[in-house]
């Protein structure tokens, strides 16, 4: 989510998910894990049960501070499976007053994961979707350790990866112009094309973030 809360900032569209089958927070023991429910339970809720449960404990463990961040950032967590590729998430009306295009719109062209087995599960997920719409997508995967140190500096890193993928994009974009870019022609070919190599730039600026890549499709 601190990924997603600085691309957020730096205004560009993001959805964020996870890719379990459960929502799983720290507990008292390593056997007496928090569980949640994707798509149905709030992080205001989140918040709220662990905060009656044990207040001291879940501040001193951050859970609380991370949890207060997510609720301020998206109403709970959702599951990448469950996303339904190219339906849009809103109303026309509502994507008319908040300016939503692509990610509410049902796609995206870029797809940052933090973990590698979270990698391989989008992977495999959109392998299992069967490429429905033939587009293209990008999915990366930035190893970051979870907890907020590394958070916030792979936050970082991240929005340094998308800002090289979108000043790319809009100069493909401007050469061939958006139709082009919409319908997969010349300026989508090029973009895809200048990707590894971007990729291999930003890795010599971020050594210590070891990142791979693939091309799938929805």
């Amino acid at each position: 989510m601190e990924s997603h809360l600085q691309l957020a900032s730096a205004g560009y569209p993001v959805i964020s998910f996870g890719t379990g089958s459960l929502v799983r927070l720290p507990g008292p023991s390593v056997k007496e894990p928090n569980i949640f429910n994707f798509n149905r339970t709030s992080y205001d809720q989140m918040y709220n049960e662990l905060f009656q449960k044990d207040p001291r404990l879940y501040r001193a463990n951050g859970i609380l501070p991370m949890l207060d961040r997510n609720r301020n950032v998206k109403w709970g967590p959702e599951r990448w499976q469950d996303w339904k590729v190219g339906v849009p998430r809103m109303t026309e009306q509502q994507k008319h007053n908040r300016g939503a295009e692509g990610t509410e719109g049902g796609v995206v062209d870029i797809v940052i994961t933090c973990e590698e087995r979270c990698w391989d599960s989008v992977v495999d997920d959109l392998l299992n979707r069967g490429s429905p719409m033939n587009r293209p997508v990008h999915v990366f995967n930035v190893d970051i350790k979870d907890n907020h140190e590394d958070a916030l500096v792979g936050g970082r890193a991240i929005l340094d990866l998308a800002g090289k993928l979108n000043e790319a994009a809009v100069q493909e974009r401007e050469k061939s112009g958006a139709e082009m870019w919409d319908s997969g022609g010349a300026s989508r070919t090029g973009f895809d094309e200048r990707v590894p190599y971007i990729l291999a730039d930003w890795q010599e600026r971020w050594p210590h973030l070891p990142a791979i890549w693939t091309l799938a499709w929805f």
